[in-house]
């Protein structure tokens, strides 16, 4: 039998088989369906206690995948801090790889602040793991503008969440040019937020992409973009959370005498007598120019060039100092301030989920939202909700971009084309003007030898007259 069944806000799904022909009789003689049967039944009792034990244990406090339309609005609370906040519309975008499964809240406005959350059963993290899941899709190539997601605790006031809130968590990526690509990872620890250490590169390309945060009751965590891990370590190394627990003893001083010069001058050597030379000379090339005045020029004197016998400035060499005791280290001593504190982790009043940002450029898609404390069922529900969609939508982004590709190539065949036939009919046009010219030209060559030719018969014509 297989089922899931939803109790408590926790998730379990479970897996038997059974089987009426009790196979291992087969091969062990002289066993029976009754002793098969009893072991049988001894198994499933293990079971179902086991069963029980993780239903005990186990639980989703928050699963958010927007599958039933605008119910949506029901559970999300948007802020009324300011007047102007960004719209949010439901949509899997423009590609996708299931339509109704990943519809997912998108933002619709450029230029703008978004605030909304979701509330869900209150809870503490105390002696088990908490996870926190989603997934983000920058489909419009983000250039500036936040993707992460707070944890509030439960007496936040939603309709008056904004960006100075005090929350427990923040987490996700967050891109902003090409200097800023990275995951926040955001403690609050006795009223401040302390920001990791480390720099966690996020994605940023226009895919949808898993996030998962995991913070573990022994004070370890690890960070998962698309189910795989990028990062983890332990949280009192990696956040700035308590005093450090050695300070540098402000009794101790170097001793006057510490000699930490690893090499020292050789006390023997000595400047050799040639060594010094000036570092210019006069050219010795030089010609005082045949028109140089004295009187208007004043003295001549050769320019400088660069010595060649010039050595530079002498130093003596270097000998290991026999005096040499290494480098001073200020020794450390216990900090009076620092305490330890097992409870880093532990947050007690978990109750609100907030989109809480800023962006440029609208377009991102925010969806499967995961709040639970067991790290296998966030995989398996990762596995099942972006890990069935990822490949279909990749290729449907390939699909569109192919065409786009195409259409813009068929586009640019198109104007160049134009450009030629006006590139002809600018050179036909030219043509016309070019034989216009000569036909104009001729006609004045023709009517210049008519002149001249009239010219010549009335010159004849008086010649012939004076002869008469």
């Amino acid at each position: 039998m297989t089922g899931r069944h939803l109790f408590a806000g926790a998730t379990l799904k479970y897996s038997f088989s059974s089987s009426s022909r009790f196979p291992f009789s087969r091969h062990f003689p002289g066993s029976s369906r009754s002793r098969w049967g009893r072991r049988t039944m001894k198994v499933l009792g293990v079971a179902a206690v086991v069963v029980a034990l993780y239903c005990a244990h186990a639980k989703v406090y928050l699963r958010e995948e927007f599958l039933d339309g605008d119910e949506w609005r029901s559970r999300w609370v948007s802020s009324k801090h300011k007047s102007d906040y960004g719209e949010w519309k439901l949509t899997a975008g423009d590609f996708y790889g299931d339509a109704e499964k990943d519809k997912g809240l998108q933002t619709s406005q450029d230029a703008r602040f978004y605030a909304s959350s979701t509330r869900f059963e209150p809870f503490s993290n105390e002696g088990k793991s908490l996870v926190i899941q989603f997934t983000v899709k920058h489909e419009q190539k983000i250039d500036c503008g936040g993707g992460y997601v707070k944890v509030f605790p439960a007496d936040l006031e939603q309709t008056a969440m904004h960006g100075d809130s005090s929350y427990y968590i923040m987490f996700g990526p967050d891109i902003c040019g090409y200097s800023t690509k990275k995951v926040h990872v955001i403690f609050n620890y006795k009223g401040k937020n302390h920001l990791i250490k480390k720099e966690i590169k996020c994605k940023d390309d226009e895919l949808s992409h898993l996030y998962t945060l995991i913070l573990n009751p022994d004070q370890t965590y690890e960070v998962k973009i698309d189910n795989e891990k990028v990062e983890s370590g332990s949280l009192e190394e990696d956040w700035d959370l308590l005093p450090p627990k050695k300070v540098k003893d402000p009794e101790a001083k170097k001793p006057e005498d510490w000699d930490d010069r690893a090499k020292v001058d050789d006390a023997d050597d000595a400047k050799p007598e040639e060594w010094d030379r000036p570092e210019n000379i006069p050219d010795p090339d030089a010609k005082k120019p045949e028109d140089w005045d004295v009187d208007m020029d004043g003295e001549w004197e050769p320019p400088m060039i660069p010595n060649p016998e010039y050595k530079g400035e002498w130093k003596p060499k270097q000998i290991d100092n026999p005096n040499y005791k290494g480098s001073w280290v200020h020794p450390e001593i216990d900090n009076p301030e620092y305490s330890a504190d097992s409870s880093i982790y532990k947050f007690d009043n978990v109750g609100v989920l907030g989109l809480d940002l800023w962006q440029v450029k609208s377009g991102t898609i925010f969806d499967n939202f995961l709040i639970s404390d067991d790290v296998k069922e966030a995989e398996d529900i990762g596995n099942e909700t972006w890990g069935a969609t990822k490949e279909p939508e990749k290729k449907m982004k390939q699909e569109q971009d192919d065409l786009k590709r195409k259409e813009e190539d068929e586009k640019n065949k198109e104007q160049d084309i134009e450009a030629e036939a006006e590139e002809e009919e600018e050179a036909a046009a030219d043509d016309e003007d070019e034989d216009e010219e000569d036909d104009e030209e001729d006609e004045e060559d023709a009517k210049d030898e008519m002149e001249e030719a009239l010219s010549e018969m009335d010159e004849e014509e008086a010649k012939l007259k004076d002869e008469l």
